[in-house]
């Protein structure tokens, strides 16, 4: 039976919130285009042969009309990582045992226009305790007015707490998403932070502000481009910027180690992926 303590249920509970009303709006945005797509929610249990104590998560899925595939998942785990894998975490090097909330959203948009989107805020515990995650904007066919927007809700609000730091996680998401092999980032950006230590309250307030940002802006961004015409060119060039997206999560991306190193659930971890890609 995992043990959780008051702060790590104030965080999961938030994360669960969150997924509640961010899938409620995606969708109504699917009603909005005449689809009746719904998510599907597939509860998963940690095995006990993972490392521990267990726990589990929620893997929601809706593939629409709007949403040609959108995973949003949480998460409640806890345990000990395999010694290897404890020396790569923060806090983990002496004593392997861990908590970890959180929740990963990705979505894949059926018209090219509309971007691909990345959303993740945690809250790991070990021998320390600390916050992490951030959201990217990932279009294969970029608007200036899209990314401006999006990041303008994102420094809105690291500017309203303390822990924000706009400019430093901005660099750090443009660090991190950027894939080496082909020398692009994956996309336009966003921000990317982790290792958010000190007073939890302020920290968690400021993850908070990340997922409402998130779920304002992004919504506001699918029904401005969700109608606009597209071709068979604009498909290919999609499916080819898909391409990419899978080799950075596939080769790169820590969320990806996280939940393979930790027995998460095989499907929920590869919700990332898109549903059909391209290599030329």
């Amino acid at each position: 039976m995992l043990e959780i303590d008051s702060e790590q249920q104030t965080a999961r509970t938030w994360f669960e919130s969150l997924r509640d009303r961010i899938c409620a709006e995606f969708e109504a945005i699917e009603r909005e285009a005449g689809s009746n797509a719904r998510f599907d929610y597939t509860a998963w249990a940690r095995p006990d042969d993972a490392g521990g104590e267990g726990g589990g998560g929620v893997r929601g899925v809706m593939k629409g009309r709007v949403f040609e595939k959108v995973g949003v998942n949480v998460s409640t785990v806890g345990g000990a990582f395999a010694p290897e894998f404890a020396r790569t975490i923060h806090g983990a090097e002496e004593d392997p045992g861990f908590f970890a909330t959180g929740i990963s959203l990705v979505a894949h948009m059926a018209n090219p226009h509309v971007p691909a989107v990345h959303m993740n805020t945690r809250f790991l515990t070990t021998t320390k305790r600390w916050f992490g995650g951030g959201a990217d904007l990932n279009p294969p066919i970029p608007y200036p007015e899209d990314t401006t927007e999006f990041h303008g809700a994102l420094r809105a609000a690291c500017e309203a707490h303390g822990p924000g730091d706009y400019p430093r996680f901005k660099q750090w998401a443009d660090d991190y998403f950027w894939i080496p092999h082909r020398k692009v980032h994956r996309g336009e950006g966003g921000i990317f932070y982790d290792h958010l230590e000190g007073d939890f309250a302020e920290n968690l307030a400021f993850s908070q502000a990340v997922g409402e940002a998130f779920l304002e802006v992004f919504p506001r961004i699918v029904r401005r481009r969700m109608q606009q015409p597209w071709d068979d060119a604009d498909r290919a060039r999609m499916l080819a910027f898909r391409g990419r997206y899978a080799e950075f999560n596939l080769v790169y991306d820590r969320g990806t180690l996280f939940g393979l190193k930790t027995g998460g659930n095989i499907d929920a971890i590869l919700m990332s992926l898109p549903p059909v890609a391209t290599w030329e």
